[in-house]
């Protein structure tokens, strides 16, 4: 018989291996605490749980239980409880006694009569199990359902020391000469052959636009021009305007490109 170097020994014939080497027989002075070693069984909720999980682990049909053979896996699970030193509930030493029951009853002979039919002794059993499953399967759903301060948080912000300042912006002479060519192209179809001296004055243009502004909190540049006037009432409309933005007593907004232009009045805090 010969016996190969150390390091041809196969891993799998050691008990244990630490820092690489193996271990092929126990310590002389291991010492092992009778509590160090715990078997922890699935947890279960109630007895009626606990024969359900045993029912579906097997792919049983719940309407037609073998009651001989759940009964032996149940009173297996509860001699595992008591050997481990776990403390038994009494409903499940009660459900214990039902299986016996049941069982005992199904092994005496049955008086079939055609009149009165004899009921099933799991008809009861199969009841509750079909009850608990729903409210099992209901408990389930909701604990799926999203739930406050676990699953969801609620943000809170505090915006009072927030200042926020809108920043308007800025309006391209283009943008301005555009609408004028629109309001001229309004006043071409509108216009007709009946000369008449009208007496326009600038000014007197400025303080009607004043006054329309002070009405409202902003106004749309198209709707400041009055097309029956004709062209001279539009040029001279669109000067007073002009006059108006150099004096800093109006102020033209844009609310986005290519959008619709609006005259307000300029506020005091405005920059």
């Amino acid at each position: 018989m010969t016996v190969g170097p150390p390091d041809e020994i196969h891993n799998e014939d050691a008990i244990a291996i630490v820092s690489g080497e193996p271990y092929l027989e126990l310590p002389e002075d291991l010492y092992i605490p009778p509590e160090a070693l715990k078997i922890f069984l699935a947890t279960f909720e109630g007895p009626l749980d606990l024969l359900l999980y045993l029912i579906k682990k097997q792919n049983l049909d719940i309407l037609n239980i073998p009651i001989a053979q759940i009964t032996r896996q149940y009173m297996t699970y509860i001699n595992v409880m008591t050997e481990l030193q776990l403390e038994l509930a009494a409903e499940y030493l009660l459900m214990a006694a039902l299986l016996a029951e049941i069982k005992s009853r199904m092994l005496l002979p049955r008086q079939v009569s055609p009149e009165d039919e004899e009921e099933d002794p799991r008809a009861v059993l199969i009841r509750r199990l079909q009850e608990y499953e729903q409210i099992k399967k209901a408990a389930e759903g909701l604990a799926e359902i999203p739930r406050m301060e676990r699953d969801v948080f609620i943000a809170t912000v505090d915006t009072s020391t927030v200042s926020v300042h809108k920043i308007q912006p800025e309006v391209q002479l283009q943008e301005i000469v555009h609408a004028l060519q629109g309001v001229l192209r309004r006043v071409e179809h509108l216009s007709h052959h009946i000369i008449t001296k009208e007496p326009l004055s600038v000014r007197e243009r400025m303080a009607l636009i004043m006054g329309r502004l002070e009405d409202t909190s902003h106004f749309l540049f198209t709707r400041l021009f009055t097309q029956r006037e004709g062209k001279a009432g539009v040029v001279v409309t669109f000067l007073a305007i002009l006059e108006l933005s150099k004096a800093g007593l109006i102020e033209i907004l844009q609310a986005e490109p290519f959008g619709e232009l609006r005259v307000r009045l300029r506020s005091a805090n405005s920059t």
